[in-house]
């Protein structure tokens, strides 16, 4: 099951650039509207970092850690279906030891918190991740000096970071490049910015930014809505 996972992961579209994707050290964000698949994304590219034997942090800034861990096994669950196994015991306990969750619920999300916390994981549980994802982050709150410092606490521990940053139909505003509100302002930070639009028979994910490659309108995949898997 895990071969076909990565031949159909979302993230081969990232495969063109000199990284082959976002690469230890960097940043990548996730935008789209409410109700898209911000969270279920950012799980599907945890999976990819598991699968590929490394190790994921999940930050979550919404929901608690059961339910998280409740989207994953439903994920995962889905993942099985597709790929037709029954039960696999060894990929779900795979997941579960190479996956921690951090919630930081009720705005009690800061910095050095998470530091504090990524410091214990790795002196005191050996956990040091690959990758982090962040979700719940509120884009248009957040200072620029706050992704600096994510910027050099991914370099610090050699982990890539993602991100899901929620759009508004409203609000049409845009860099030059391209990258839309509310992560136009801070887009330097980013070395790969994915949108996430509904389609007619699944959710298309698109290539605003891919570190310095040059993004054709083509550069963008149908995935399944169930598990982010290409589609065709």
């Amino acid at each position: 099951m895990i071969k076909e996972f990565i031949q159909r992961s979302a993230l081969r579209i990232l495969e063109g650039s000199s990284e082959k994707g976002l690469g230890r050290g960097n940043l990548g964000v996730l935008v789209a509207r409410a109700g898209v698949g911000k969270t279920a994304c950012l799980i599907h590219i945890a999976f990819d970092t598991i699968f590929r034997d490394g190790k994921v942090v999940h930050v979550s800034l919404q929901d608690g850690p059961d339910k998280i861990s409740s989207y994953y096994n439903v994920i995962l669950s889905e993942l099985l279906k597709v790929f037709q196994v029954r039960d696999d015991r060894e990929t779900r306990s795979l997941v579960e030891k190479n996956r921690m969750i951090l919630a930081y619920l009720n705005q009690s999300f800061d910095l050095r918190r998470l530091k504090k916390n990524l410091k214990n994981l790795s002196e005191k549980a050996d956990f040091q991740p690959n990758a982090l994802v962040v979700d719940g982050l509120d884009f248009s709150k957040t200072e620029a000096e706050t992704f600096e410092v994510f910027k050099n606490l991914a370099r610090e521990y050699g982990t890539e970071i993602w991100f899901s940053a929620l759009s508004h139909r409203h609000i049409a505003d845009a860099s030059g490049s391209g990258i839309p509100y509310p992560c136009n302002r801070v887009e330097n930070f980013f070395n790969v910015v994915l949108e996430l639009e509904p389609a007619n028979t699944g959710i298309r994910m698109k290539v605003l930014k891919n570190h310095t490659k040059e993004v054709r309108p083509e550069d963008a995949v149908l995935l399944d809505p169930s598990t982010f898997l290409t589609m065709g």
